[in-house]
Order: C-alpha cells, then structure tokens, then sequence
C-alpha cells in the first residue's frame, strides 16, 4: 500500500503511460457533508496499486495530475461518487472518463447494474462484499480489506474491455457520449448555494413560499458546507417546508413550529432563519419566483404515455439497451402530450433513430401494437 509522496510519484508515472486505467475509491459520509477518502484503488493493464490517503505528509499532487492527464482513459464504476471526491479534493475532473454501469446499461445488462454482478456475469468471479461497509478509516487494514479493494479494480478491466469491445462491435460506442458529458461537467458537483432548494420536492402553492425556501435552503447548505456536517443535522427538510408555509417573523412564531427543535428560535441558527424569511417579505412583488406550472396534458396524453412505455420496453428488450438509457417517464409524458414539439433526449439522435421516430408514428395513429404469439409487436398502418 502506497504511503509516501515519492511512491506515489513512481506509480502515477508507470500509469500515465498505459492507455487506460481503472479507478475506485473508498471513503465515509455518514457524519460529514464532504466524503471522507480513506483509500484509492488504481490499476493499469499490467500494474495495481492501492494509496494510503490517510497517510502522514502524503501529497496527493502525481495523483490529482494523473486525473488530468486527457491521455489516459479513466474506467469508474458508478462515477458520480468517486468523482465528486476528485473535484472536492482536487478541484478538477477526470477526462476522459468511460463508466462501465451507463457502458453495460448501453450492452443489455439491465438498468443500474452492480459491479459484482457485473464482474459475475462477465468473468464468472464471486465477489465477497462482506468488507464493503467496514470503517475504512481505521488503519491498519486487514488482508480482507485490501484484498477486497484491489479487486475493485482489477476485475474492472476485464469489465471495461469486455464492453469496450461490444460497443464497437456493436456500432455503440457514441451512444455514452451524452452520460459521460454529464458526469464530466462541473455543475454536476460544483452546486451553487443559491440553487440547493431544487433537490428539494415541490410541495409549496404560492410565491413567497418558494421565496423563502429559496433562503433558507441556501442558507442551510452553505451551513452544511462550512461545518462539514450532512444537511439534515442542520435542519431537516421538513422543518424547510414547514418554515417556508409558516413563515415565522419572530422568535416566538418560529418555537411553535412542530419540526423545529425546541430552543432553537433562540439559537444564532434561529435568527439567521428569521433574517431569511424576513428578507423575502421584503422582496416586491414583481421580483417574487415564479412557481413551476404543471403542464395541462391534452385529453388522452395519458393513454398515449402508457402506450409508449409499452413501446419503450419492446425496443429495449429487441435491441437489448436498458429502457432508462432510451427515454424517461418525463420524455413518454412529454412526447405523448407534445409529439414533435417535446424537446426531449429520446426525440434526438440516436435515441430517435432506435425509439423516438416510432413513438412519434404510435401517437399519430400511423403504427400500432399487436399482441400475437405472446409477444407484443408493431405493425405499420
């Protein structure tokens, strides 16, 4: 296990020069906001390692350098994670990257499949997983708990190979281009404050709601940020919600809030809700967000949406995609209330050619759906 600068160093080296490596990482979040790394796992073609970044004076520096460097292909299994640890520690994202969960969603291995049962079908090797959720941090490590990591990424590359070439042979590698945008953009990880009331679900009917959990939900994630600590042992979401229909102007009003802790109102947490709700009072009215309208489906978009789902699963079945890589429940609803005119992934390149151009025929009446010799087909009208 590598534990000094200079060893890191040499090994960083060794795998700048192969033409791909594969990476994972383990770490802890239950106590924090920032995922707490404990180890990182690397493998070459021909050489794995595994880093110690826990270890006294161990300069992650060759590491962050070797994740920038666009010559060698970095293979993640479910990246978002793993990535998100890169960007927070090093500021920077991995490219090129090619993640083997969206590769085997492509190659018919079915929505969201995990990395042992990857590693199962693919290689036909039983992966222990009874190291998975051990403390990590806690060093030393045993044998298990190495052996375990390292076959994180040792299995991957055959796992990345195996798909590597049944995507070309298949003609799909493009088709993982947009997934791979998404994971290599910067605003997948890099969240604005401002913006952290959109993970939270609607449940709110009027302006000055929406203008106050817009406040209060910034504020708590940027209070989660600076104290490293998860959103929830800050505020909790419903207490969000109740504030947010509330609306306390004062201390008095915000203790007698049921999802409020009791004494909190006289807390410094307290006052800057109060200053939050208090400034979106303030705000006029034309300044006011406006609430998200629900879109008012045409009579009959409903059975059309349910049609399309039919559809959606015969095509993924027939040319062995997973259905979530194809269209989502939004693009079916989309596309059933506003045919051409639905600006959705299923309706544009490739996923058109495979799904779109025919869902666009069943909504018009120009295609139909059989069921005949116990399977569902299409037929041209």
């Amino acid at each position: 296990m590598i534990s000094t600068t200079a060893d890191l160093r040499d090994a960083c080296e060794k795998l700048a020069t192969a033409p791909y490596l594969t990476i994972d990482t383990e770490f802890l979040r239950e106590t924090t906001f920032w995922p707490q790394l404990c180890l990182i796992q690397m493998a070459g073609p021909d050489i794995a390692v595994i880093i110690d970044p826990l270890a006294p004076g161990l300069d992650l520096a060759p590491f962050f350098a070797l994740m920038a460097n666009s010559a060698v292909i970095k293979v993640f299994h479910a990246a978002r994670q793993d990535i998100e640890i890169i960007f927070h520690l090093g500021g920077l994202i991995p490219h090129p990257i090619f993640d083997t969960q969206v590769a085997a969603m492509v190659c018919g291995f079915g929505d969201s499949v995990s990395y042992d049962q990857l590693v199962s079908r693919i290689k036909n090797v039983h992966i222990d997983k009874s190291s998975r959720f051990t403390d990590w941090s806690r060093r030393p490590l045993s044998d298990k708990q190495l052996d375990y990591a390292l076959a994180d990424v040792t299995h991957l590359r055959d796992v990345y190979e195996h798909l590597k070439a049944e995507l070309e042979r298949e003609g799909r590698a493009g088709w993982l281009e947009d997934e791979m945008a998404i994971l290599e953009a910067r605003e997948t990880y890099d969240i604005d404050p401002e913006n952290a009331w959109q993970r939270l679900k609607m449940r709110l009917r009027k302006p000055l709601e929406l203008a106050v959990l817009q406040r209060i939900a910034a504020w708590r994630e940027r209070e989660a940020r600076s104290r490293n600590v998860p959103r929830g042992r800050i505020l909790k979401d419903d207490a969000l919600y109740e504030i947010a229909q509330q609306q306390p102007r004062d201390a008095e009003a915000l203790s007698r809030l049921r999802t409020v802790p009791k004494g909190w109102e006289r807390s410094a947490a307290g006052g800057a809700i109060l200053a939050a709700v208090n400034e979106a009072f303030e705000l006029p009215k034309a300044d006011l967000p406006h609430l998200p309208r629900p879109t008012q489906s045409p009579e009959g978009a409903g059975a059309a949406s349910e049609l399309l789902k039919v559809l959606l699963k015969l095509t993924a079945e027939k040319q062995g995609v997973a259905a979530k890589v194809i269209a989502s429940s939004d693009d079916l609803d989309r596309i059933a209330a506003e045919g051409e005119k639905a600006d959705v992934g299923a309706l544009k390149g490739w996923r058109r050619e495979l799904f779109g151009e025919t869902a666009l025929k069943l909504i018009r009446g120009d295609v139909a759906l059989r069921f005949i010799d116990r399977k569902i087909e299409t037929v041209e009208l």
